[in-house]
């Protein structure tokens, strides 16, 4: 399970890929190994948890610097602190440059002009969104000259919900890595539970799908995972991404309100099951019980 993405893969010559079946994660594969050889700059978009930066490290893997470093870093952090483009070397993964204001936007065309006058095979630039860096330029929100350079070479990740089939072998290879991390014995789905996956609609992605997945290897038993393992609502239940119910108007729309709120549906999601509620909601047990019993986050 690679690290920020919960995206499983498993291991090939001269590196890894990324599990997945699905005609549109085999074609993205495909480009990813043809332009790997040659790429210098390149974009990788995709909702978040889809798993750009396994792709990233995917490309790293088949590139000519597949040898040297990997580095990821915040965007907007790099350019302040270094953004050199005479100091670039290896592969250098930026992430969320979609966040980038007007001013390091400008000196991110900057560093990308500089670049395309260095030789090939010094460094690679691969920049990660969340939005499509053409439609930002279109409404006015990303220089245009930055937008069509950094989106030459593109790799646009699908959603998960696009495509399903790879839900059943993302799901076994997490199992398989959360196995090996835990010192577990190996793990499959039992009944019901792959067609309980195959009905969400995953709105967090793989991301998601990691962290439900780990969640049910804590619940296991037997080496089975079931179906009520899983931490998904059930059919015809609010997804677990839904809005927080709406609350009364007034004195009671307190920020402590809304929070015991959204808890007490989480919770409701998870029928009553604290260990579960607490780990969708990355929050310790104790912290769990202090929202239950009426007592104040905000207090100082």
């Amino acid at each position: 399970m690679m690290p920020g993405t919960g995206l499983a893969e498993h291991e090939t010559q001269g590196g890894f890929a990324p599990s997945g079946v699905s005609a549109a994660w085999r074609k993205l594969l495909m480009q990813a190994e043809m332009a790997a050889p040659h790429v210098q700059l390149a974009v990788i978009e995709g909702e978040s948890g889809t798993g750009k930066y396994t792709l990233a490290q995917y490309l790293h893997s088949r590139s000519t610097l597949f040898a040297g470093a990997f580095r990821r870093t915040d965007a907007r952090e790099w350019l302040v602190a270094e953004g050199d483009p005479s100091a670039l070397a290896g592969v250098i993964y930026l992430d969320r440059v979609d966040l980038l204001a007007a001013p390091g936007q400008g000196l991110l065309l900057g560093v990308l002009k500089a670049l395309q006058d260095r030789p090939l095979g010094k460094a690679i630039l691969l920049a990660s969104s969340q939005n499509s860096l053409r439609q930002m330029a279109s409404q006015g929100l990303l220089l245009p000259d930055l937008a069509y350079r950094l989106s030459a070479v593109r790799f646009a990740i699908p959603p998960l919900r696009q495509r399903r089939e790879d839900v059943a072998p993302l799901a076994q290879g997490i199992l398989e890595r959360l196995c090996a991390r835990y010192q577990r014995r190996p793990v499959s789905l039992g009944p019901g539970a792959l067609a309980r996956l195959l009905q969400h609609s995953w709105p967090g992605n793989v991301r998601e799908l990691a962290s439900v997945m780990e969640a049910a290897l804590m619940e296991s038993v037997d080496g089975i995972i079931r179906a009520e393992d899983l931490a998904l609502p059930l059919a015809g239940e609010a997804e677990f991404h839904a809005p927080v119910q709406a609350m009364e108007t007034g004195p009671s729309l307190t920020l402590d309100a809304v929070i015991r709120s959204h808890v007490q549906h989480v919770l409701d999601l998870n029928r009553g099951n604290k260990l579960r509620a607490a780990r969708q909601l990355a929050i310790s047990r104790s912290t769990l019980y202090r929202i239950l019993g009426n007592e104040s986050l905000l207090a100082s």
